[in-house]
This record gives C-alpha cells, sequence and structure tokens, in this order.
C-alpha cells in the first residue's frame, strides 16, 4: 500500500530536525551564534569607551539602553539562548569528531594546533562562569549592594550613576585581575574561534587561509586591547576623578 505525503510527514523526522543535526547543520548554527555573539561583544565595547569621554556620555548611553524597557530584557534573553546554543551545538560537534577519530579531518591542514586551540571547550567553561561573574557585578549589582545606591543627575532627571559604578568596581586590584584574566581566556576563545570560522563553514581554501587566521587574531586582540583598558585606566591612571564621590 502506498502512503500518502502527509502520511510520510507524519512518521519520520522533519527535513528541518535533520538538518539542523546533520554535521553541515551543527557547523552552521555554531559559526552564525559565534558572528553573533562577536559583534555584540563589539557593540559593548563601542558602548563602554564611552567612559573615556567622561561621565555624563557613559551615564547617558546606559541610560538611553535601560529606556528600552523590556526591550532590552528580549535582548538579553536572546543573547542567553545564543549563547546556549553555540555551547550545545558545539559540543555537539566535538562528540562527533571524537566519534570519527582515527579519520581525518576533512581539511589536510586543519586549524588547531595552539594550546588555545586544544583547550577551546574548558576555555569556554570558564569564559562562560566568567560573564555570569561580569553580570552579578555590573547587571545584577550582588557582588557590591552599594552599588545600587549610586545616582547622579543627567539631563534634570536622577539616574543610576554608572560611571562611579565602574570606578569604585575597578579600583579593586583583585576585581581587575578576574577581569583581565577572564578577558585573556576569552580573547584566547575568541582567537582560535574567529580563524576556526571560515574552516567551520567549509572555507579552507590555503591560499586565504593565512590571511583569516591572522583576521581573526587581530581582531580578537583589539577587543582585548579594547575591553582592558577600562579598568587597568581606573586602577592605574586616575580616570577616577573625573566620578561623583
Amino acid at each position: 500500500m502506498i502512503k500518502s505525503s502527509a502520511s510520510l510527514t507524519r512518521s519520520g523526522p522533519h527535513p528541518a530536525h535533520l538538518w539542523i543535526f546533520s554535521s553541515l547543520g551543527k557547523k552552521t548554527i555554531v559559526a552564525v551564534t559565534g558572528i553573533l555573539l562577536v559583534l555584540f561583544v563589539l557593540g559593548h565595547l563601542l558602548g563602554n569607551l564611552t567612559v573615556f569621554i567622561g561621565p555624563e556620555a557613559l551615564n547617558a548611553y546606559a541610560e538611553k539602553l535601560h529606556s528600552l524597557g523590556p526591550i532590552l530584557w528580549v535582548i538579553r534573553l536572546g543573547l542567553l539562548a545564543v549563547v546556549g546554543l553555540h555551547i550545545f551545538f558545539t559540543m555537539l560537534l566535538w562528540k562527533e569528531n571524537q566519534k570519527a577519530r582515527p579519520k581525518k579531518y576533512i581539511a589536510s591542514n586543519p586549524i588547531g594546533t595552539t594550546i588555545f586551540a586544544r583547550t577551546m571547550r574548558l576555555s569556554g567553561l570558564i569564559v562562560l562562569a566568567f560573564v555570569v561573574f561580569h553580570l552579578a557585578h555590573f547587571t545584577v549589582r550582588v557582588v557590591d549592594p552599594s552599588y545600587v545606591t549610586m545616582t547622579t543627575t543627567l539631563d534634570g532627571r536622577q539616574v543610576h550613576d554608572v560611571y562611579s559604578m565602574l570606578v569604585k568596581g575597578f579600583s579593586s586590584v583583585p576585581i581587575v585581575i578576574i577581569y583581565v584574566v577572564g578577558l585573556f581566556l576569552l580573547t584566547s576563545h575568541l582567537s582560535h574561534g574567529l580563524s576556526s570560522l571560515f574552516q567551520t563553514l567549509g572555507i579552507t581554501n590555503l591560499r586565504i587561509r593565512k590571511n583569516y587566521e591572522l583576521a581573526g587574531r587581530l581582531v580578537a586582540w583589539l577587543l582585548f586591547a579594547g575591553y582592558t583598558s577600562i579598568p587597568l585606566s581606573i586602577l592605574l591612571s586616575g580616570l577616577a576623578k573625573g566620578a561623583a564621590q
């Protein structure tokens, strides 16, 4: 008896399900979520760098974000979902590669010979712990409850004084060490991740590989320089002078 197409659809897995959990599907999801996370990290840095313009600029930037209200939480939850998908499908790919051994990788000369490449999963978990600490520190503000009461006046309105919060937070040597180490591990993770992005998507042309490897590392370490410039400037060079005490 010949089954109808509707019966076949009901009895078998959905095509989208098959694609998502195929090798190509998993690689594509890892690559796309990785790109989204890098774009967020870049945008977040550009906003944070307004600290060098002064208290009013940083507080205005923070207040603009807070004015989004529920939309901001939708964005945060969306980013959380992207992180979850990135980790989940990365682990699936790792398990797939483990099962495929000792078969050779599809590329004849794969990226992955540095210590950062060999510790991607471990560094990724440590970076996740660092991100959780960062959220607890400056977003939920449970590391130092005094952050909650810090306010200032902006355009005649009372707003949260993010500038003074950053200054107080990064005036602590242990906190700055945590951030520098966490950002170093994040950069190491990004350095290999960005370099291997094209290989993940199946682009393995040897003529351009060195170029995108170099570009990936350059972007990652520029992000490191930008992010660490904030806590180090506050701790070492007196950026705190403009803060409300």
